[in-house]
């Protein structure tokens, strides 16, 4: 199958793009490379340099594609909360163009990589799909919004289209710039033997899928993916950010973690457990446990500090 994936420069879609190639698939890779780096799009795949606001500008050089997977997207919380209407654009009106850029390249398939946070501090845990939602920032309305647009859109004109909730995806090539996830946050200071900074009081709990993970979700069931629907990509298991500061001081080989604490920053959720059940009715299942995925990426980011 040819697999359109937007974003796919960045730290999921690289991950993705990899995997796609390795199952036999034929990938394309749009990407804008503010937040991408060229380098981490595979070699045999094809990459075209373009926006997702401006599919204009770029959907001549691409060829007729069986699937779009959609990753390419705003995903700062704090820059959200500053700049609602920028964090709408990107969000909405990208997937919104895509959606349109789906329809013109024949694809029959849509995948969305849509968030944890359209379910705001819902205390019913583990959080399920039916669920209803109740974002507490302005970026998962956002995220949302561009849900309901993939699935209206799926309706009217015949498309199969998956949506997945990501919980905190965390691997090797994560970013540490801008909105870095806490475990790659982490494990560059760490290396750099830097001390660790927590946002409140560190008792909050996040549910951490490895990026690998996340790669086969997007990819399972491309020939048979059954009807629309929303799923929870995630492990169903709660840490806490200072259970997680401690495991990967471990990993540092120092006895305990040296850390601060900082004030909570605007549109965090306390607690954010997802339930996996729909996902394994669905027949996929989160494979890699925390302890190898934090081993593995503390091993990426340790050995990026020797290689400057």
């Amino acid at each position: 199958m040819h697999v359109l994936i937007t974003g796919g420069a960045g730290f999921i879609g690289s991950h993705l793009s990899l995997l796609a190639l390795e199952q036999g698939h034929r990938v394309t890779v749009i990407d804008n490379l503010n937040q991408g780096v060229k380098e981490n799009i595979p070699n045999s795949a094809q990459f075209v340099y373009g926006d997702i606001l401006q599919p204009e500008h770029w959907i001549d050089k691409v060829d007729p594609v069986d699937v779009v997977i959609h990753l390419a997207a705003q995903i700062s919380v704090p820059f959200a909360e500053r700049d609602p209407l920028e964090d709408l654009r990107l969000n909405a009106e990208g997937t919104l163009k895509m959606l349109l850029s789906a329809k013109r390249l024949g694809a029959k398939q849509f995948r969305l990589a849509s968030s944890a946070a359209v379910y705001g501090n819902e205390s019913r845990l583990p959080l399920k799909e039916d669920l209803s939602v109740n974002p507490i920032a302005f970026y998962g309305w956002s995220k949302y919004l561009a849900e309901r647009y993939v699935l209206h859109f799926a309706e009217l004109h015949d498309v199969e289209a998956v949506i997945f909730r990501l919980a905190n995806v965390y691997g090797p090539r994560q970013r540490t710039q801008g909105e870095g996830g806490v475990i790659a946050v982490f494990c560059e200071a760490l290396a750099q033997n830097r001390r660790l900074e927590i946002h409140g009081d560190g008792a909050q709990t996040r549910d951490f899928v490895y990026a690998k993970d996340v790669a086969r979700a997007f990819l399972h069931r491309l020939a048979e993916p059954g009807p629309a629907g929303v799923y929870n990509v995630c492990t169903e298991t709660p840490t806490s950010v200072r259970e997680l500061a401690a495991f990967l001081a471990r990993l540092a080989q120092k006895d305990e973690a040296d850390f601060r604490l900082a004030p909570t920053r605007a549109g965090d959720i306390h607690d954010s457990v997802l339930s996996r059940r729909k996902a394994e009715r669905w027949g996929f299942t989160a494979m890699t446990p925390l302890a190898e995925g934090l081993a593995l990426t503390w091993k990426y980011f340790l050995d990026q500090q020797f290689l400057k």
